[in-house]
């Protein structure tokens, strides 16, 4: 190819520019850098998983695409969460698991659960 295909478009008279921030507001920018604690975000799965780091539980699995393991547990201690995987090491098999969160159904822990919100700081 001549290394024209993918150009950005130009429109005439596209002189646009962002207006400027006036003085002791905060632009856009410089709220999207900041960055929010743990405890004062929304109270999501993985966040509820990652306050629990260290924790024995079981995991609780199901693959519809597959025939020999449509449903599955994973037993071991909660060693990372993120938005979309959970990983737990098994240490009676020494195996590590990385689980997709789509596939989890939920968890069961086997010790107390901390829970922290933006209006609680609790343990179940």
């Amino acid at each position: 190819m001549n290394g024209s295909f993918y150009q950005n478009p130009t429109f005439p008279g596209n002189n646009y520019q962002s207006p400027q921030t006036p003085p002791g507001n905060i632009s856009i920018n410089e709220v999207s850098n900041t960055s929010i604690p743990l405890t004062m975000e929304q109270s999501y799965i993985e966040n509820i998983l990652r306050l629990n780091k260290g924790r024995k539980v079981k995991a609780y699995v199901s693959y519809p695409d597959s025939s020999a393991w449509q449903n599955k547990i994973y037993e071991g201690i909660i060693e990372e969460a993120g938005k979309d995987h959970l990983i737990i090491y098994d240490n009676a098999n020494n195996l590590w698991y990385l689980i997709r969160i789509i596939y989890l159904n939920y968890v069961e822990f086997m010790e107390p659960i901390i829970y922290s919100h933006a209006y609680s700081d609790k343990t179940y």
